[in-house]
């Protein structure tokens, strides 16, 4: 039987993306199960996202939108948006469609055949997103790699799909963007088997990102900062690790 499928996709001031990603969303959800919903988790966007949002949700009941009252974060989206999922998959992706959404069904088929817990997809070529870019995202996931032990190869890349249950043995409390590094670290600290699957990647073509900003880099530094003990503590020993 097919797999029931939450597809979590937090927005902030996304207007030109809000009817693509959702789209998107649910043809390839649709392609995995009938038994399926997408929560837009709308962080106090200024522009239309939340309205636009809502009038998808109106037309199809198996769109909901969560509105943060106030701007919290990445961190702080996705936490509302998997406490809020119901089915036995989530999955994770930015709106701003960073790969072909069509990949999610072989995602869902890796996931079972490898008996797994977590599968977290890496780009092929990030060269495309500009030097800076390229240079933060290696240089973070090196600074991931030898602070907590994760040989993953692209930690912040907005395309995680999970079981369900998984959540219920982590305890996240990122409110920006660490929040990735800090999923998969609990993730694995929890005995989770966490496999790794290539996709080619679409950088945004419509508004602007945010998260090499100084101040967003600065937010990862300092959760990392403030974390990092607690996830020290929360590691199993030493030894094999499954998909990693």
């Amino acid at each position: 039987m097919a797999p029931s499928l939450s597809v979590v996709i937090p927005m902030h001031d996304e207007e030109p993306y809000v009817q693509r990603a959702v789209t998107a969303a649910r043809e390839a959800a649709r392609a995995v199960s009938e038994d399926y919903e997408i929560l837009v988790v709308d962080d106090a966007s200024t522009d239309r996202t939340g309205e636009l949002a809502l009038a998808l949700a109106r037309d199809d009941p198996r769109i909901r939108v969560l509105r943060q009252p106030e701007g919290r974060g990445l961190g702080a989206a996705l936490r509302a948006g998997y406490a809020a999922a119901t089915r036995e998959l989530v999955l994770y992706s930015d709106a701003d469609l960073p790969f072909d959404f069509q990949e999610v069904p072989r995602a869902v088929r890796l996931l079972e055949y490898q008996e797994a817990d977590v599968l977290a997809a890496y780009r092929f070529d990030r060269t495309s997103e500009g030097l800076v870019r390229t240079l933060y995202t290696l240089v973070y996931s090196g600074l991931v790699r030898t602070l907590f032990g994760l040989r993953l190869r692209d930690t912040n890349f907005s395309f995680k799909l999970f079981q369900r249950a998984l959540l219920q043995r982590l305890e996240l409390k990122s409110e920006g963007s660490f929040i990735d590094a800090e999923f998969l670290v609990r993730a694995r600290n929890a005995g989770a088997r966490i496999i790794q699957m290539g996709v080619d990647y679409f950088p945004r073509s419509r508004g602007h990102s945010s998260l090499a900003a100084p101040g967003v880099i600065g937010g990862i530094l300092v959760e990392m900062g403030r974390l990092a003990p607690e996830l020290w503590r929360g590691r199993l020993p030493a030894g094999p690790r499954r998909g990693q």
